[in-house]
């Protein structure tokens, strides 16, 4: 069956194949455009190579033709790539010298070389002034090969906005909506147009920076400009994230912004840019300012790089900051005219951003240094700079010295709630501050209050030290100055401090007097306060010293910094405890060591946290209930498990740590358990090991808890050492470290234990000023295994 056969088929197949007619002979004439525009651009090529083998063989176009096309097909290579060589060899430009890094190709491909595709994209830029060819023409010949897939051109407006002139390989719904960036929103392009260099980003999503086209993949923006003055980025797109470029691709695509910067130059003003001023009206225009302004113009090196500014115009109302007539301003290269300026200042700097990038600077407040007869001199200006086209205007206005002193004296007497005034004493005249009117509580139109009648408006007890200080003025003409109480007209008391002095003339008679009212109410209610203040303290310093020297007494009874070392069932026991040096920080921190009605041993060591009577009080219970616990025969691990509720039930906020052991002489077997202690060390034959950090918490974090119980069968002249990690605790190591000390330290000492006991406490070099405890346990000489379990 046909489609005819089908109903209603002629009218549903007949306009889709037409259809796809229509766009069958669309896409093959855009084909053929494009072909054409690109044999175009390679023809201007071979058109160039050919002037320039006419100039330097003296033959006729005809000749260079033929010569040309006899060359390429000697070496090898097309006459396009060849054109291409030639006009390398004779071009002096950045172009030239990127491909000079890229050799031509000697190979049949039909794949263009770079050398070929840069200069085919520089013919078309230099062809047409459209920015929407050189985009395509740009992602075409140079781009597509390197993995782009899309190319935007952004002009930059007189207020450093963005807008879209030309673009390539983006969705043209896209492009509208980026048509025009507005100033201060950040974007690639934006931020290569502020910094002034090229932007690599290797994933814009990652970045987080919002522009054109798809927001995935690598970006590359890279400023385009001449003569030191921005006018457009050139944006790069890439699918996939991009990796990390060779310096040969990076110069590569500067130099594609420079063509850019070509045709932004010669080409229309962007979309949303006004018509640059001319300089004339630009002038105009600062002559009508009553602000002092300057019209700068760049000054350009032989490279054509911008190397200064030329001050082309000053107005009237110019003020220089060191003084100088306008007219040796004007005309003269800002760094000339203001050398120090421009470097301390950053003057240069901020002009040349503002030229480049077209962003306004305002600051209300920029220091400025200059040269006056060899001495520098430094002055306060505001400071404005914007960009007018080609011209930069600069609104700069010096400080007035006095005025802005008079101001910084206004918020003194204000902040320092001071008040002058000035009696004269020929004509009765009285002049005020206007914080002198506020002090005395009065309205500005009332009338002041003279230095005699002072004494009617002041507490009474305080009215004679008043009329000295008159009299000291007036009849003595000496300087006086008096503190008392001020009872404004609303009833409320200030208190105050004035300090006067009397002016006399040469022959010593009294012309006036003058000096200043201080409100001092705060500081004297701060005094009061600190005085109240201080008497706590002491009472709290009092009794803080009470309770210290209460818990080094208790402390002290219990456990002495020295025990004589116990003898029992051949077993050798040293002790020793050292407090901390500052009497505040009394511990927690024990040791016991005694020999239970079952004939064993019990040996214990414990941390309680915190300091002072707290602790020492805690320490007192959980010693004495470990003593109390150890008589019903239970084992270490047993021993704690019961500890650790005494610790959480019937004490308030008390946590410690603890490590305690049952020595069996029959068997020397040492059943031992750790409640979130340190392990005691071993030290056997020489070597000093720690034993292992039995599983244990320390008591009084949780109310049920049980404790690990471990066994060590001891050897003749074995050596345990049993302390509180005030013994090697150092701010500045690990914890690790520390031990490895202390063991490194009990392995090469040789003498007796007591020697050991006190070499170990007296070497120690812990930095935490805590308490120390240390329980140093040696077997004696006898039978008995030798292994460890």
């Amino acid at each position: 069956m046909t489609d005819l056969d089908i109903p209603g088929a002629a009218e549903g197949t007949a306009p889709d194949a037409a259809v796809t007619r229509l766009a069958a002979t669309v896409a093959r004439l855009r084909a053929q455009i494009q072909h054409a525009q690109a044999g175009a651009e390679g023809r201007a090529l071979i058109e160039m190579a050919k002037g320039i083998m006419v100039e330097r063989l003296r033959c006729g176009p005809a000749q260079a033709a033929r010569q040309l096309e006899s060359l390429a097909e000697r070496a090898g290579v097309t006459s396009l790539e060849l054109a291409v060589d030639l006009i390398n060899q004779a071009a002096d430009d950045t172009l030239s010298a990127v491909i000079d890094e890229f050799p031509l190709r000697t190979g049949t491909s039909e794949e263009p070389s770079t050398a070929s595709r840069l200069r085919t994209a520089e013919s078309a830029v230099l062809a047409t002034g459209d920015p929407q060819r050189v985009a395509q023409s740009i992602l075409d010949h140079a781009l597509v090969p390197l993995g782009a897939s899309a190319v935007a051109i952004w002009s930059v407006g007189a207020d450093s906005s963005l807008s879209l002139v030309g673009f390539a390989g983006i969705d043209r719904h896209e492009a509208e909506r980026w048509r025009y960036v507005p100033p201060g929103v950040a974007t690639p392009a934006r931020q290569a147009l502020m910094r002034r260099e090229a932007q690599w980003i290797e994933d814009l999503r990652a970045a987080g920076l919002p522009s054109i086209g798809d927001h995935a993949g690598g970006r590359v923006a890279i400023p385009a400009g001449t003569g030191g003055k921005l006018t457009g980025v050139l944006e790069m797109c890439w699918p996939t994230p991009l990796a990390p470029q060779p310096p040969r691709v990076r110069r590569q695509l500067e130099a594609l912004a420079e063509l850019c910067a070509h045709t932004l130059e010669s080409g229309p003003s962007a979309v949303g840019e006004p018509d640059r001023p001319d300089v004339a009206d630009l002038v105009r225009l600062t002559d009508s300012l009553f602000d002092p302004a300057l019209v700068l113009l760049p000054h350009l090196g032989a490279d054509g790089a911008l190397a200064d500014f030329r001050i082309h115009h000053v107005n009237s109302c110019f003020v220089d900051p060191v003084g100088r007539a306008r007219g040796a301003v004007s005309g003269a290269l800002l760094l000339e005219a203001y050398p120090l300026a421009t470097i301390e200042g950053r003057l240069f700097e901020r002009i040349e951003h503002v030229f480049a990038t077209g962003e306004t600077y305002r600051a209300d407040r920029v220091v400025l240094t200059e040269l006056v007869d060899q001495v520098p001199l430094t002055v306060s200006a505001a400071l404005s700079v914007s960009r007018h086209g080609d011209c930069v205007l600069v609104l700069w206005r010096v400080e007035d010295e006095t005025a802005r002193l008079a101001a910084l004296l206004q918020h003194a007497q204000r902040l320092g709630r001071v008040g002058g005034f000035e009696e004269d004493t020929a004509t009765g005249r009285i002049t005020w501050s206007t914080q002198l009117y506020d002090l005395h509580g009065l309205g500005p139109a009332a009338n002041p209050v003279p230095l005699e009648q002072l004494p009617d408006h002041v507490h009474g007890d305080d009215a004679e030290s008043v009329r000295r200080l008159v009299r000291t003025l007036v009849r003595y003409h000496r300087p006086a100055s008096a503190a008392f109480r001020l009872i404004r007209p609303g009833g409320d008391t200030r208190h105050i401090r004035i300090v006067a002095e009397p002016v006399l003339d040469h022959d010593g008679n009294l012309l006036a007097l003058r000096g200043a009212y201080q409100d001092i109410s705060a500081q004297h209610w701060t005094e009061v306060a600190l005085s109240a203040t201080q008497d706590r303290l002491a009472h709290t310093e009092q009794h803080a010293a009470e309770q210290s020297r209460l818990a080094r007494q208790l402390q002290q009874a219990i456990m002495p910094d020295k025990q004589p070392s116990i003898e029992a069932f051949g077993l050798h026991i040293a002790v020793r405890y050292r407090p901390a040096e500052q009497s505040h920080m009394v511990g927690g921190d024990w040791y016991d060591a005694i020999v239970l009605p079952s004939k064993q041993i019990l040996v214990s060591v414990g941390d309680i946290t915190g300091h002072g009577i707290k602790a020492a009080t805690g320490m007192v219970v959980l010693r004495n209930a470990l003593r109390g616990l150890a008589t019903t025969g239970a084992g270490p691990g047993q021993m704690l498990t019961w500890l650790n509720l005494v610790t959480h039930h019937l004490t308030e906020d008390l946590y410690a740590t603890a490590v305690c052991g049952l020595y069996d002489p029959q068997t020397r077997v040492l059943r031992w358990a750790r409640a979130g202690h340190l392990p005691p060390v071993l030290v056997r034959d020489g070597v000093a090991t720690s034993l292992p950090e039995l599983r244990g918490m320390l008591l009084g974090a949780v109310a049920e808890m049980t404790y690990e119980e471990a066994e060590l069968q001891l050897d003749s002249d074995d050596i345990l050492l049993l302390y509180t990690d005030g013994l090697i605790e150092r701010r500045d190591l690990p914890l690790d470290d520390c031990v490895e000390r202390l063991l490194t330290q009990a392995a090469r000492f040789t003498g007796a234990l007591d020697d050991l006991v006190d070499h170990v406490l007296q070497d120690s070099d812990a930095n935490t000023d805590d308490d120390t405890c240390v329980v140093g346990i040696q077997v004696g000489h006898g039978t008995g295994a030798s292994t460890t379990r």
